[in-house]
């Protein structure tokens, strides 16, 4: 089972295929479910940014190496102490990205390792918004770019608060350390990356190969659905292979078959979306196992994979509905 991290001020989001709509106050296909959890209080203010004081890394110290870092010396700073150790030279982190991120985190005054991503061998792909995740990220990383190597000082008032967290063993006095590496950053323009697929079957859906963050164009062929799942590149990436009990992270666009007409669309309500594929529909969970990440995919869901005989309320779809996708898998979380 994957191991969810620390960080996050509330649990991950169970995402389902359960509902969806536009932004009306309708269900969305991707919809979100938390729970609370401990965390900073959501009403603190910004922090002062300095520079130090810093522990040493003494150990690991290129990108995506796992750190070794000092225990901290003195008493740390009251405001939030952040340093770009390595600059890196790919896109801005924007508040309320989705960031994919290694990190090694550990108390100061101990040296104590709470939390690592390097051990489980998978990177933290998380939001950067407020509720989300500590405000010590939050505040910390904006403005720092994928490539860069970057360490925290994150005092109690924008870490786990005066309640700190029981979980990790972090007191509600202490002062947390991280070295964080970014490896990349995404938003609602960001798009599958790889190389063109010919789409050459004339009884199946084509979907635009653009990649500048506007919703692909799906065009319904006048034939017959098929029967089966269809679940084909569009455009192929190279990342890791998604695993059938993989969360990802994703832009979709989904059409009827009958019609064309959109029903639900991440590009349409401006924010990517993230699920289990062990909380989706079949024809989804079925359709993205075995492909790569960086990926464009066109699914095509027969009823008995998707909603069947009981779609969502107020979602535009029939029962018996055939569904079409484009999906692209942005990170395997």
């Amino acid at each position: 089972m994957r191991r969810r991290s620390l960080l996050l001020s509330v649990p991950a989001g169970l995402v389902t295929l359960a509902g969806c709509g536009d932004d009306d106050g309708k269900s969305d296909t991707a919809e979100s479910s938390k729970s609370p959890s401990p965390s900073a209080p959501a009403s603190v203010p910004p922090p002062k940014i300095v520079d130090g004081p810093l522990p040493a890394i003494t150990a690991g110290t290129k990108f995506g190496e796992k750190p070794t870092v000092a225990k901290g010396s003195g008493e740390p700073s009251k405001d939030l102490a952040v340093r770009t150790v390595i600059a890196g030279n790919g896109k801005t982190v924007a508040e309320n990205d989705y960031i994919q991120a290694n990190y090694l985190g550990q108390v100061w005054a101990t040296a104590k390792v709470f939390d690592n991503s390097y051990d489980r061998g998978t990177p933290l792909v998380i939001q950067l918004a407020q509720g989300g995740i500590i405000d010590g990220w939050r505040y910390g990383l904006v403005g720092k770019k994928a490539g860069s190597r970057v360490q925290m000082a994150v005092p109690p008032t924008w870490g786990y608060g005066s309640q700190g967290n029981a979980q990790a063993g972090i007191k509600g006095t202490d002062t947390l350390v991280f070295v964080v590496d970014i490896e990349d950053t995404f938003n609602s323009k960001s798009s599958a990356k790889g190389k063109n697929v010919p789409q050459k079957d004339a009884a199946l859906p084509t979907v635009g190969t653009n990649t500048d963050g506007q919703a692909p164009k799906i065009t319904v062929p006048k034939k017959d659905a098929p029967s089966k799942l269809v679940a084909n590149y569009v455009i192929e990436g190279d990342g890791d292979e998604v695993k059938a009990d993989s969360s990802v992270l994703v832009q979709y666009e989904g059409v009827l078959w009958d019609s064309g007409k959109e029903f639900d669309s991440t590009y349409k309500r401006g924010q990517l979306t993230s699920f289990s594929l062990q909380q989706v529909v079949k024809g989804w969970a079925q359709g993205l196992t075995g492909k790569k990440v960086g990926s464009r995919v066109l699914i095509v869901i027969p009823p008995d994979l998707g909603y069947g005989d009981n779609p969502p309320a107020n979602s535009g779809i029939k029962k018996d509905s055939t569904l079409v996708f484009s999906v692209d898998i942005l990170a395997k979380m």
